[in-house]
């Protein structure tokens, strides 16, 4: 992209715009993507630990609501609705 420097009155310097690229966008995001990424990475390697145990909880509860929809699909929607109704009764008892 060009552009051409301006200098105010007050002496305060301007790049005016010249020519617009159309990819001019898809560099920007680029270089925002790349930008995230970076900070990503030092964020990491400030704490590898908190990084460890977030990569952790996640990862458990993707493998248990994977479990659960397993287990909904294996049940059937009548038997579901009858485990349904057993826990909300056990929970009503317990409360």
């Amino acid at each position: 992209m060009s552009d051409e420097i301006v200098e105010t009155k007050d002496g305060l310097k301007l790049r005016k715009l010249v020519e617009l690229k159309t990819s001019t966008a898809e560099e920007y995001q680029k270089a925002m993507l790349d930008r995230v990424e970076y900070f990503k990475e030092k964020n990491q390697q400030k704490s590898q630990f908190n990084s460890f145990i977030q990569n952790t909880v996640v990862q458990v509860f993707s493998t248990l609501l994977d479990l659960k929809t397993k287990v909904d699909e294996s049940l059937g929607e009548e038997n579901l609705k009858k485990v349904h109704e057993v826990l909300d009764s056990v929970l009503l008892f317990g409360l």
